[in-house]
C-alpha cells in the first residue's frame, strides 16, 4: 500500500510503502499526485519512505514505478529514499548515477534527516 505524507511542501511528494505495493497503488495515489503537481510547478522532490512494514513490489508496481520516472524525467529535483531493506538501498545506489538528480538514501532511523534535505535543498 501506499499513502501520502502530509505536512510537506508543495513541491516534495512523500509516499509511505507499506505491505505489498501494487501497480494500484501507483495507479491511485502516486501517479495521481505527481500529474497534479506537474500541471503546477516544473520539478519535484520525492521523498519514499518504506518502512518496517514493507513487503515488496508487484510485477506491475515495479513496471509502473519505471514507467512514473521515465515520464518525468526531467522534473525530479531530488529524491530520498528512506529504507532499512538492503536489497532497495543497493538498488538505488545502483540506479542513482542514471538519474538527472542528486539521490540520497537515508535509514529509517534518519527520516527526518531526509525530510531536511529535501526542504533544504
Amino acid at each position: 500500500m501506499i499513502e501520502l505524507i502530509s505536512d510537506l511542501p508543495d513541491n516534495i511528494v512523500g509516499i509511505i510503502a507499506t505491505g505489498q505495493v501494487s501497480a494500484s497503488d501507483y495507479e491511485g495515489v502516486f501517479l495521481p499526485t505527481v500529474e497534479s503537481r506537474l500541471k503546477r510547478l516544473d520539478k519535484l522532490r520525492l521523498l519514499y519512505r518504506l518502512g518496517p512494514e514493507f513487503k515488496g513490489f508487484t510485477a506491475g508496481a515495479m513496471w509502473d514505478d519505471l514507467k512514473l520516472g521515465v515520464a518525468h524525467w526531467k522534473a525530479w529535483e531530488r529524491i530520498a529514499v528512506v529504507t532499512d531493506v538492503e536489497w532497495i538501498a543497493n538498488l538505488t545506489r545502483v540506479f542513482s548515477f542514471a538519474m538527472p538528480c542528486p539521490v540520497r538514501i537515508f535509514p529509517n532511523s534518519a527520516s527526518a534527516q531526509a525530510t531536511d534535505w529535501l526542504i533544504a535543498g
